[in-house]
C-alpha cells in the first residue's frame, strides 16, 4: 500500500531531526521509503514559535494503518517529541496523511489526515510527489486543493 507521511519540526537541529526520522522510517518492518519531496521552511501555525522544516515521504508498506501510526508515534517519542500544547513547537512531527485511498475514522486514527486540505505546508510538498492524486473524501486533486490556499508561508529550503 502506498502511504504518505508528513514530517516536520522546529526545535533544535531541525534538519538533523528530520534525517533521523527518515532513517527510522526507512527501517520500519515491511516498509520501503520510495520518494521524498523537497524540504521547505514554513511559517508556524499556532502559538508564537520558530519556523518549521517540512517535507512529505512516500512509503510502500504492508503495515496496517494503525500499526504504521503507532510506528510514527514511536519515532516521534524516540526523537524527543513532547506534547505540551496543541500546535506547539516540537523536535519532530510525523503525520499519516494518506494510506492508499482508504478512509478511516477510528479513535486516534483518521485517514486521510483531517486537516490535510487546509495546510499549504503539507500540500506543497505532497504536490511535489502526487499533484494529480485525489483526496479520497473531497474528490479533488491535491493541486486543486493547494490552489485554494495561500502558499506564501512555504518557502523552498536553499542550503
Amino acid at each position: 500500500m502506498l502511504a504518505y507521511v508528513a514530517l516536520g519540526g522546529n526545535l533544535g537541529d531541525r534538519a538533523a531531526y528530520l534525517l533521523q526520522a527518515l532513517s527510522r522510517l526507512s527501517r520500519l518492518p515491511e516498509t520501503r521509503l520510495l520518494r521524498l519531496s523537497p524540504v521547505y521552511e514554513t511559517d508556524p501555525v499556532g502559538p508564537p514559535q520558530p519556523p518549521y522544516l517540512n517535507l512529505v515521504a512516500e512509503l510502500e508498506t504492508r503495515l496496517p494503518p494503525r500499526a504504521l501510526l503507532e510506528a510514527l508515534l514511536g519515532i516521534e517519542q524516540a526523537l524527543g517529541r513532547v506534547r505540551r500544547e496543541p500546535w506547539g513547537p516540537r523536535t519532530v512531527d510525523l503525520d499519516l496523511l494518506l494510506y492508499g485511498d482508504r478512509v478511516l475514522k477510528e479513535e486516534g486514527l483518521e485517514v486521510p489526515h483531517p486537516r490535510l486540505h487546509q495546510r499549504a505546508f503539507v500540500l506543497v510538498p505532497l504536490c511535489d510527489l502526487v499533484p494529480q492524486g485525489r483526496h479520497p473524501v473531497l474528490g479533488r486533486t491535491f493541486a486543486e486543493l493547494l490552489a485554494a490556499l495561500d502558499p506564501s508561508g512555504v518557502r523552498p529550503l536553499v542550503l
